[in-house]
């Protein structure tokens, strides 16, 4: 895995991108396709929806990053279009989106702003393909909007599904797990760096952040490497973004946290609550270090809604619907799909 397999994909890119094309061809008479910008929030955001039958349930991401768009991903879902329609978003200040806007035109981005355009984007996609709701993926960041659009709008999901969920610290418990993890790794400037930022993370530089968040990167052993193994090759050979939306990926991931950190790393997770009126789930990479597993397990336990599952995703980290996209499929089918009425 890692670095061997991203060269050999920037050597033979153009013929990964045509493979991958041919992959995501639907010839089924009663797919949806479309990829196109839709008005969302007063400017044109990208939206992909994809599915094999547009009778299928509607699937709706909501990324990560902030600012890291999963649309460079379809390619490894494409078994979910049997099943779902699935559909990508490329928010506010992100992707092809912040590509379409630039800077100015993107205007404040919060996490209020971003949580009500997905709340405009999932009522465009209950009138677009005519279903009442849709089911609700956050992962990473995502998983915070994701979370605030549950909490406002619970009429609109099926259920709300979380993956690589960020969660509060109780404790000072994540400046104990992120150690752990680099020692065990023999990490050790990202040891020194993270015993001098502090348990505190309100008292953290975005520099800081940044830079432990590399090394936490660096960690990862034995499961696909979010950065190494999912998203640069994802990228570089997505037949869908070409050399331009390669660099607009990284200068959108720039722009977004410029706009979001201070409101991202203290997140105010009293404010939303721990009271749900849809179903709850959460499927975490059983060994996230990013977002640890074990905090977004004591966060779900104090989580009330009307149906609640924690469901490990094995042989994972971050980015787990994506490391291991069988095994989730299979989850949301067996857990979430039952729960649709028709």
């Amino acid at each position: 895995m890692g670095s061997n397999n991203l060269l050999k994909d920037v050597v033979m890119r153009g013929q990964s991108r045509k493979k991958k094309a041919k992959i995501l061809q639907i010839d089924n008479p009663n797919k949806i396709v479309e990829s196109c910008y839709v008005g969302i929030g007063g400017i044109d955001q990208w939206i992909t929806i994809r599915g094999e039958d547009y009778n299928n349930p509607i699937l709706l991401f909501v990324h990560g990053g902030p600012g890291s768009t999963y649309s460079i991903f379809t390619p490894l879902l494409r078994s979910w279009e049997k099943i779902f329609t699935v559909v990508q978003w490329d928010q506010r200040g992100a992707g092809k989106t912040f590509r379409k806007n630039g800077k100015e035109a993107s205007g404040s981005i919060t996490f209020e702003r971003l949580t009500q355009d997905g709340i405009e984007v999932t009522e465009y996609l209950c009138k677009r393909v005519g279903q009442p709701k849709v089911i609700l993926i956050g992962s990473s960041v995502g998983s915070l909007i994701g979370l605030k659009m549950a909490k406002q709008r619970p009429d609109l999901f099926w259920a709300y599904v979380s993956t690589d969920q960020n969660a509060p610290d109780l404790n000072g418990r994540l400046y104990i797990l992120t150690l752990d993890a680099l020692k065990k790794a023999s990490v050790s400037k990202g040891v020194k760096l993270v015993e001098k930022m502090g348990s505190i993370p309100s008292e953290w530089t975005r520099t800081d952040y940044q830079k432990r968040n590399r090394f936490l990167i660096k960690a990862i052993r034995g499961v696909p490497n979010m950065i190494t193994d999912l998203i640069l090759p994802s990228l570089v050979t997505s037949p869908e973004h070409n050399v331009n939306d390669i660099f607009d990926y990284f200068i959108g991931l720039s722009f977004s946290i410029d706009h979001l950190y201070k409101e991202l790393v203290p997140f105010d997770f009293n404010n939303i609550g721990r009271s749900f009126d849809l179903p709850f789930f959460i499927f975490q990479g059983d060994t996230d270090i990013i977002t640890p597993t074990e905090l977004a397990k004591d966060y779900f336990d104090e989580i009330s809604a009307p149906n609640k599952e924690f469901v490990p995703i094995k042989n994972a980290g971050h980015l787990a619907c994506f490391a291991q996209p069988n095994q989730f499929l299979d989850e949301i089918t067996e857990r979430v799909l039952p729960l649709i009425i028709t």
